[in-house]
């Protein structure tokens, strides 16, 4: 799959924006780029969270629900075109345009047009005899043309509800998004900070008097929070921390897991979905498959699985094992409906490395070091790093570490079973693949 352009383009998509799907597809998007450094995932990757950034975000910080797909009675109509609007607003810009867009008189929906590409970038600059760069600059006029001609349209609604769940997957989005992309799209300090603002948004308006709400709506919360609520914040902050590397962010999501097994632990393994100080109820829902988002028990695993690599508490790893045995027999059956316990599995079972980095901020080495375990797909490394001396409330993977000879130093683990610091970002890239 990755070896080839993923095409969400050969089908005609529902208008509706959803905050969860964007968040979702933005991981994997990146992820495709790590992996095969294809500019076509990055540009989706950048595109997307842009697109999150300024249709879908609270002044506060937020993110919104969705979007309609209604305007105006009719559904699509804000998105759609007509071969002579697009003439019209793109002059002598347009036979260009019109080729990367497979645009016609007739349409492809409904006699409009939904812009879906027919031609991929390298295809488009050969036929108009123009470098790959020059290209998507111009691609990128007309899209900026097009978009200042719809903003005059009437906008679809918005559902501008703030959900702790759907905002903690937003919030790992951009937060990966911030550190994979460094150095590589100036966008990256715009998306760590779009990432700061939610989680101080989420851990203020969503967490009054300490406690965790579900839901946030000009300015009043709701009673009612779930499991996934507490797990995909969770991991938003964590994912925030391996970015920034602030402490709070890490003390946030490690006090919320302790509030998520007081509330949401069952006995017999697992977590319910609703919190044993909720509503009463004749049976307490545990919904376990992984649907349009993962279940709140899956992510609640791979969220307890990294704390115990950042922590060394074996009671979130027994609890993280203890989870993935409730689902084994599902899991074998029909992998599809269980793809991010799949991933939880992976880091549950021992295949985790931790890496410890200490140094001066800013230093040019311990930097380096940080990049080169950014630079690949890692998806069962977690990363802490800490300047010297190490704060308090700094993860146990940083604690009782020193820095060699004044030098910038890596901790290459495994289970808190450490191989020999080191100082040179070549040898911190061979530990990190043996």
């Amino acid at each position: 799959m990755l070896k080839t352009q993923l095409r969400l383009y050969d089908w005609v998509h529902h208008y509706e924006k959803m905050l969860y799907d964007n968040a979702l597809l933005v991981r994997a998007y990146l992820h495709a780029w790590q992996v095969t450094r294809n500019p076509f995932y990055k540009r989706i990757v950048t595109e997307t969270l842009d697109f999150i950034a300024k249709e879908m975000t609270h002044e506060q910080g937020g993110f919104y629900s969705s979007l309609d797909a209604d305007s105006e009675g009719e559904e699509g109509k804000f998105y759609v075109w007509s071969q002579a609007e697009i003439q019209n607003i793109l002059g002598e810009d347009y036979e260009f345009f019109e080729a990367a867009y497979g645009i016609s008189a007739k349409g492809n929906w409904e006699g409009k047009t939904i812009l879906q590409r027919s031609l991929d970038d390298a295809t488009l600059a050969a036929r108009f005899h123009l470098d790959p760069e020059t290209a998507q600059t111009k691609l990128s006029e007309s899209h900026s043309k097009l978009y200042a001609a719809r903003a005059t349209r009437i906008r679809p609604g918005t559902d501008d509800k703030i959900l702790t769940a759907w905002n903690g997957l937003m919030l790992a989005a951009f937060a990966e998004a911030a550190r994979v992309l460094d150095g590589e799209n100036s966008k990256a300090s715009t998306y760590l900070n779009l990432a700061t603002r939610n989680a101080e948004f989420l851990l203020t308006h969503l967490r009054p008097n300490g406690t965790l709400r579900r839901s946030w709506r000009n300015g009043k919360t709701t009673h009612q929070v779930f499991l996934e609520d507490y797990a995909a914040l969770i991991l938003g902050l964590l994912e925030l921390y391996q970015t920034d590397f602030n402490p709070k962010w890490f003390s946030a999501a490690k006090d919320l897991a302790d509030e998520m097994i007081d509330k949401f632990r069952d006995p017999e393994g697992g977590f319910f979905d609703t919190p044993s100080d909720g509503e009463a109820l004749l049976l307490r829902p545990k919904d376990v498959q992984d649907n349009a988002t993962p279940s709140g028990n899956s992510m609640a695993c791979e969220a307890l699985a990294k704390l115990a690599a950042f922590t060394d508490e074996g009671r979130y790893r027994d609890l993280a094992e203890e989870t993935l045995s409730q689902i084994t027999h599902f899991v074998l059956r029909y992998p599809l409906g269980f793809a991010r316990w799949l991933s939880a599995a992976e880091n549950a079972l021992g295949t985790l490395k931790q890496v410890a980095v200490l140094g001066e901020a800013g230093e040019e080495n311990f930097e380096r070091m940080i990049q080169a375990v950014r630079a690949d797909y890692r998806p069962s490394v977690v990363v802490a790093a800490s300047p010297y001396p190490i704060e308090i409330n700094a993860p146990v993977l940083l604690h009782n570490r020193n820095t060699l000879n004044g030098k910038a130093t890596a901790y290459v683990c495994e289970g808190f079973v450490c191989n020999q610091p080191v100082t040179e970002v070549n040898k911190l890239i061979e530990q990190l693949i043996l």
